[in-house]
């Protein structure tokens, strides 16, 4: 999850300060199936030689059974554990190309074994993988089927408080029965309060209909209107010489043509 407050009086938004963003009664993520440190400690030792852990050094060929068995019981949890699908986003992140590459060399083995979409374990990655060649690799490795039956629709829901400021949850479908979520507080005139985006979430812990985020009631709304208070509130922040939240990004083709018109 990424959190962005402006420098000036607001309210951060966090899970322990506002666990109705979840869903009114709706059950806060389990545990785990591996953190980020035991991830990349699961791949050092599974995917590269940890003599040489840079050097994109071809899989060892005896690794200790209950350490393979790990690996490959935290890539099978990857299908439904949006904390575990986090943790391997951020561990792929943060490495060098050549560990990326034996990182996917190792899925090409264990992949195949698993009884889990193939887009369960290459999705997280393809999230933070820049490069064309490694992107065409995982979309590859996915396949074609990989998205089929995802609806991509984005759901709105959205509250005014009492100041007149919006509060608004912006659901996009990503893959199996996981959703991305962009939430934020915002005066269409004026600019944003607090943008938060949890990139990765089961839909089941996503906001819906009825849920109360800072004793302010979010319904369901058309995206459209939504999307245009989104787009003034840009230019209103554009205007003041304010930064926007890297987070919007991520959503930039629902701004583009409101901001185009205005």
């Amino acid at each position: 999850m990424s959190e962005y407050v402006f420098p000036k009086p607001g309210v951060t938004l966090s899970a322990e300060s506002c666990p109705q963003l979840r869903g009114g009664d709706a059950p806060s993520p389990g545990g785990a199936a591996c953190t980020a440190p035991q991830a990349e400690s699961a791949f050092v030792a599974v995917a590269v030689d940890t003599s040489a852990p840079h050097s994109g050094a071809p899989r060892a060929r005896s690794i200790e059974p209950r350490i393979l068995a790990a690996w490959r019981e935290w890539l099978a949890a990857l299908a439904t554990d949006a904390e575990a699908a986090i943790a391997a986003a951020h561990v792929y992140g943060e490495l060098e190309p050549e560990s990326r590459d034996a990182w996917l060399e190792a899925l090409a083995e264990d992949g195949p074994k698993l009884a889990v979409p193939m887009v369960a374990i290459y999705a997280p990655l393809l999230s933070v993988e820049s490069d064309p060649a490694r992107r065409t690799r995982i979309e590859q490795a996915m396949g074609e089927d990989a998205f089929r039956g995802t609806r991509r629709v984005v759901r709105a829901l959205r509250g005014i408080a009492a100041d007149a400021a919006r509060i608004v949850a912006l659901v996009t479908p990503l893959y199996l029965s996981f959703v991305q979520v962009l939430s934020c507080r915002f005066h269409p005139d004026h600019g944003f309060v607090w943008v938060r985006h949890d990139p990765i979430l089961r839909e089941l812990e996503a906001p819906v209909d009825g849920a109360l985020v800072e004793d302010v009631l979010l319904e369901a709304t058309p995206l459209k209107p939504v999307v245009e208070e989104l787009a003034h509130a840009i230019l209103a922040q554009r205007r003041r010489g304010d930064e926007l939240p890297s987070s919007l990004c991520m959503f930039a083709d629902l701004f583009d043509a409101h901001l185009d018109a205005d």
